[in-house]
């Protein structure tokens, strides 16, 4: 009889990862979903609650040594934890800036460390990387968090490459928009990083437009991406990137094959919208 498999998924307290514990486990996997709020973890059957801070690198190692030591093995790490530190370059604090980069890229580094030794014993793994379209289309405030999820991705390119030969894959997910509060989040840090008198606040009013136009226009919902997630984790011959939606894999596309078509649209939203909003 084939032995369950176990999946270990990060940022599993809300959004994409909590709908994601929650997926996994109706399909009979042992999932271990590791979170700083562990209290808004679903639990169920299947399912293991642990408290994990992926900036902290002891917290790291016993996430991944609790779930070898109860298991033996693992079959997939979903790195999904993250946030958006958005804010004016010029006004974002360098503390502020690490955080972000601790947080999206080298959290998800750290842990793919620990497992890689464990996967190739196994002679099979996939760590599933959660980028974002961000990692290729870009706005003005999300320099940071666009660099973090630019550099996941090629960081996973390059990671596959190397695990290939011993039966494990790096796998991208690209999200769109979905409905969640993260663009709610990502303009409240916009705000705080805000130095006094910025002349980037007009700026800061403008994005807070667009997002706010564009979760109204979202039709993705956690539960659409928690099923990318899963075809990600399990599809036999899994592919380098993951989409919700053709519209997500199009504007992905035009970003990289068409920048100047894309700044020169995306400038426009930005002034239309901005308009309406001094008009108010």
């Amino acid at each position: 009889m084939e032995k369950q498999k176990v999946v270990a998924i990060t940022g599993a307290s809300n959004g994409m990862g909590e709908a994601a514990v929650r997926l996994f486990a109706s399909k009979g996997w042992i999932v271990y979903g590791g979170a700083r709020r562990v209290e808004k973890i679903p639990t169920g059957a299947n399912i293991h609650a642990l408290k994990l801070d992926v900036t902290d690198s002891t917290a790291n190692h016993a996430f991944i040594e609790t779930i070898v030591q109860a298991q033996g093995r693992l079959d997939v790490l979903i790195n999904n934890a993250g946030y958006g530190e958005y804010g004016p370059v010029e006004d974002t604090s360098m503390a502020n800036a690490r955080k972000q980069f601790e947080t999206n890229f080298f959290g998800a580094v750290e842990l793919t460390q620990l497992v890689l030794p464990i996967m190739r014993a196994q002679k099979m793994g996939r760590i599933v990387n959660i980028s974002s379209i961000g990692g290729d289309v870009y706005m003005p405030l999300g320099s940071y968090y666009h660099a973090t999820k630019a550099a996941l991705q090629h960081w996973s390119d390059s990671l596959d490459v190397e695990i290939q030969a011993f039966g494990v894959r790096s796998i991208v997910v690209q999200p769109g928009g979905t409905r969640s509060a993260w663009g709610n989040i990502a303009m409240d840090n916009s705000r705080k990083n805000l130095q006094q008198n910025s002349p980037y606040t007009p700026l800061v009013t403008r994005v807070g437009a667009i997002l706010a136009a564009d979760a109204r226009a979202i039709g993705a919902t956690a539960d659409d991406l928690a099923k990318v997630f899963y075809a990600a984790a399990t599809d036999v011959k899994p592919k380098r990137r993951y989409f919700n939606a053709v519209g997500d894999r199009v504007l992905v596309h035009v970003a990289r094959a068409h920048p100047r078509v894309f700044k020169t649209a995306f400038m426009a939203t930005l002034n239309f919208l901005g308009k309406r909003v001094e008009n108010k």
